[in-house]
């Protein structure tokens, strides 16, 4: 297709005429299949990593400037890679021990036993108690066993077309850098032992005063306060 109805598209596709962009989509998606395949070998699933691709590709559309004077493709293959490049430097996935999958599986039959028994979903408290396991722990084990979902989920169907996850995210930079931010800090609290997470879970989670904290865990005040400070500086050292 020549580089005019190329660039007609995409400005009509800047206007928000979704068919301008599902055609511009098409035509590209053997461009982002091009650039997947200089990742082979990385451990990651092609599919995967053309699903990440993907999403370059359609910031491209969103964000290309006319002014640059350059081909939609010359200008769409930086954004790929980054994209692709970004997933596979952010993706570090956490191993989950025996003991927290034992967990998740005595956590998911009590919270089953107390659905029936109160006739409604337990809380985390009310699953804590049951067990006398600490919330943290409880929490911890039911976010390590939530399994992945694919870009492609339909996440609502109606009478008309379906509409998958990847037409929910949100391409809105301030969002996209704070997911990230967030993935790197949930990786950097997996690092800490049980107390340094305890100590982080207690005063920024539940917001309570390192008084209270030092109540609860038996310790001085003075203590609570060095041992954060300590544990803060190794959650910095972890995300730089």
């Amino acid at each position: 297709m020549s580089s005019e109805i190329i660039m007609e598209l995409l400005k009509e596709a800047k206007r928000g005429e979704k068919k301008a962009r599902d055609e511009l989509v098409s035509l590209n998606l053997g461009l982002v299949w091009s650039i997947v395949k200089r990742f082979n070998n990385r451990g990651y699933e092609p599919e995967d990593l053309f699903q990440i691709g993907s999403i370059g590709l359609l910031k491209a559309i969103e964000k290309f400037d006319f002014s640059y004077d350059v081909k939609f493709s010359t200008y769409a293959v930086p954004m790929i890679m980054g994209e692709i490049r970004r997933y596979i430097r952010d993706d570090k996935p956490i191993k989950v021990s025996r003991s927290l999958k034992e967990l998740g599986y005595k956590i998911q039959k009590t919270q089953e036993e107390l659905t029936n028994t109160l006739d409604r979903e337990p809380t985390i408290n009310e699953i804590s108690d049951e067990m006398e396991v600490p919330v943290e722990e409880i929490v911890m084990a039911m976010e390590a066993s939530q399994s992945l979902v694919s870009l492609n989920d339909v996440v609502y169907q109606d009478d008309g077309s379906p509409i998958y996850l990847i037409d929910q995210l949100n391409e809105n930079e301030y969002q996209e850098n704070l997911l990230h931010d967030k993935i790197a800090l949930k990786e950097a609290l997996s690092k800490l032992d049980r107390d340094e997470r305890q100590i982080i879970t207690l005063r920024y989670f539940k917001d309570m005063t390192q008084i209270d904290v030092a109540k609860k865990l038996n310790m001085t005040q003075v203590q609570v306060s060095r041992l954060e400070r300590k544990v803060l500086t190794k959650v910095k050292n972890l995300l730089s």
